[in-house]
């Protein structure tokens, strides 16, 4: 491998597809890459940014929802997560989140960095942040689709869900690494409280 510098891909030019926001934009792109090659229609998907939340209690304890997903199709444990709304923080929207999904609130936040959920087509931005200390304040009032119920787990009962294949989503077992890799999740948290380059 050279020591040269990688550069990014230059679009050239635009074209929405499909609009039905603010849930899904396709768009297709005119590309160059860096070495001249140019690629016409590569699509890029646009959703809206979301944030994730490993919460745990007063006690320690874990919240964690168990509810119907439509994307795998079945039924899976997952944080405490939503969408963010336009002009929102993530911040803001993971403490608005966590009070409708679960009905607490925490005064303890740290961020985890922000990805890109696909590598190639974007998709969009998950979020991530561990709080602590969270009790309950009201009863959850979601309003989403999907019916979800309230579990509290240790973190020993996260890791047995896993090798018994209770998650489904991807962005849950990121988090659940992130978070119990002490060295990763301080090492995320020290990233992401840098200023962006």
């Amino acid at each position: 491998m050279s020591g040269e510098e990688l550069k990014p891909w230059t679009v050239l030019d635009r074209r929405t597809l499909l609009d039905a926001g603010p849930f899904v934009r396709v768009h297709a792109e005119t590309i160059e890459t860096p070495d001249g090659q140019r690629v016409e229609n590569y699509y890029q998907v646009e959703q809206g940014d979301f944030v994730q939340m490993f919460v745990e209690d007063t006690d320690g304890r874990v919240l964690m929802l168990r509810q119907y997903k439509h994307g795998p199709r079945r039924v899976t444990q997952t944080f405490p997560a939503g969408g963010i709304d336009p002009g929102e923080a993530p911040l803001a929207a993971a403490k608005r989140e966590l009070l409708e999904e679960t009905g607490y609130v925490a005064e303890e936040w740290t961020a985890l960095g922000s990805y890109v959920v696909q590598a190639n087509q974007r998709g969009c931005v998950c979020h991530l942040f561990q709080a602590r200390n969270a009790r309950k304040v009201a009863e959850p009032d979601s309003g989403d689709l999907e019916e979800m119920r309230l579990e509290l787990l240790t973190r020993a009962d996260l890791i047995a869900a896993a090798a018994e294949g209770d998650y489904a989503l991807l962005p849950v077992i990121a988090l659940l690494g992130a978070v119990l890799l002490p060295e990763l999740r301080d090492n995320l948290a020290r990233s992401a409280a840098r200023p962006a380059p």
